[in-house]
């Protein structure tokens, strides 16, 4: 009789997948709303407001038309790649052909497609630290390296071009840029951004840029997009964007990435094997949402921008935690280190997991700890939520920590 090894029943590279800390961190909080608790969550970056009106009835039109009942171009409707492309050129400063955009399944899947299309086994990315939780995935997938660059609280979560010339190696190939970032909501400046886009040129990087946040900024603040600050780099940048957070339109899965003609032609081919095109209702939604009126997108921005104050405030009132004040995104991210292995209503939390687990529990608010993000020490809210209930989870925060 033959014996027949046993084999692995999940691929060691799909194991190896750590899941989204954010998305289970809202999860819990759901499921204990669910089971009549009342927690307040902070978890998802997720705008509370309802998709603008014109977006939707556009949506509903599309879905009477028989012609959204077929396969499309896998790389995008032609209309809306050229309306991307147009606003590329507006807030990008990047005139590009729409032969150069491809339309994804949101920001996701055109950050994943981004990394597997540049990326060989061992090429490094600079990440630059506290980053979003899909980039290590993302990355690992491709089979590349991720090296980690970290700016903490005292530098307002920005990293300078001398601890990125000090992580680089001759296995380089990418860095990645997120302005206005998640999870810190941090912004670099148009000077920051051409020292670091100029420092990449000069060291032949490719540029991975994650736009999706560049228009919800404040304080007169522009996120200047790295390839406007320095135009040399356009051969060598893909840029990442997508509708969800500008439209709230998370639930429509709307993204996008551009790029150099022959990166675009890659990513492209890989998409039409992986999932083809993307929903057309959601893309002629986001043709809507491009072209349409903009007076909701600044109202939904006055709103987080009047929470973001709020948040900021009264979580600096805490003692032992410190919140810089974020210049873009819908994010704060409070460095907690001064609460850690202090005993709070019977407990003594020893990192920011643990103190996160407390206040879920003792407080009943849910907030990602910075395990999620980078090291530890450091909680992510986001403030996409009621002005209300944003005041009342803090409150609660000032009550245990008081």
């Amino acid at each position: 009789m033959v014996t027949v090894p046993e084999l692995k029943r999940i691929s060691s590279r799909i194991s190896a997948i750590a899941e989204s800390a954010t998305l289970k961190v809202d999860a819990k909080a759901k499921a204990l709303q669910a089971a009549g608790r009342p927690v307040i969550s902070y978890a998802a970056g997720e705008p509370d407001f309802p998709t603008p009106a014109h977006i939707v009835d556009a949506a509903l039109l599309a879905v009477k038309d028989p012609k959204n009942h077929r396969y499309t171009p896998a790389a995008g409707l032609p209309e809306l790649r050229q309306a991307i492309a147009d606003k590329t050129k507006r807030d990008s400063g990047w005139a590009v052909d729409p032969s150069q955009v491809v339309v994804t399944n949101g920001g996701k899947q055109a950050v994943y497609q981004a990394f597997a299309t540049l990326l060989d086994p061992g090429d490094e990315v600079l990440v630059p630290t506290p980053y979003w939780t899909t980039y290590p995935e993302a990355i690992k997938l491709a089979g590349g390296v991720q090296v980690d660059v970290f700016a903490g609280a005292e530098q307002n979560y920005l990293v300078t071009v001398e601890q990125l010339e000090a992580a680089r190696t001759d296995k380089t190939k990418v860095l990645l840029f997120v302005s206005p970032s998640n999870p810190t909501g941090a912004v670099y400046s148009p000077e920051q951004t051409k020292a670091i886009g100029e420092w990449a040129q000069k060291h032949g990087l490719w540029i991975i840029a994650d736009e999706i946040y560049q228009n919800l900024t404040y304080d007169g603040v522009k996120a200047m997009s790295i390839v406007e600050a320095v135009p040399a780099l356009q051969d060598r940048t893909i840029l990442v964007n997508g509708v969800a957070k500008t439209y709230a339109m998370t639930g429509w899965r709307l993204g996008w990435m551009v790029g150099p003609v022959d990166a675009m032609k890659a990513a492209a081919n890989l998409q039409s094997h992986l999932t083809s095109n993307v929903s057309n209702i959601s893309q002629r939604a986001a043709l809507a949402a491009l072209t349409g009126p903009q007076e909701p997108v600044e109202e939904m921005r006055l709103a987080f921008d009047r929470r973001r104050k709020i948040a900021v405030a009264e979580l600096n009132k805490i003692p032992g935690m410190i919140v810089p004040t974020p210049e873009g995104a819908f994010y704060v991210y409070a460095d907690v280190r001064g609460l850690l292995n202090k005993e709070w209503a019977g407990v003594t939390p020893t990192n920011s997991l643990e103190l996160a687990d407390l206040i879920l529990d003792k407080a009943e608010v849910a907030a990602v700890p910075g395990e999620a993000f980078g090291p530890s020490g450091y909680l992510r809210l986001s403030y996409a939520l009621g002005d209300a209930q944003l005041l009342e989870g803090i409150q609660r925060l000032q009550k245990l920590f008081s």
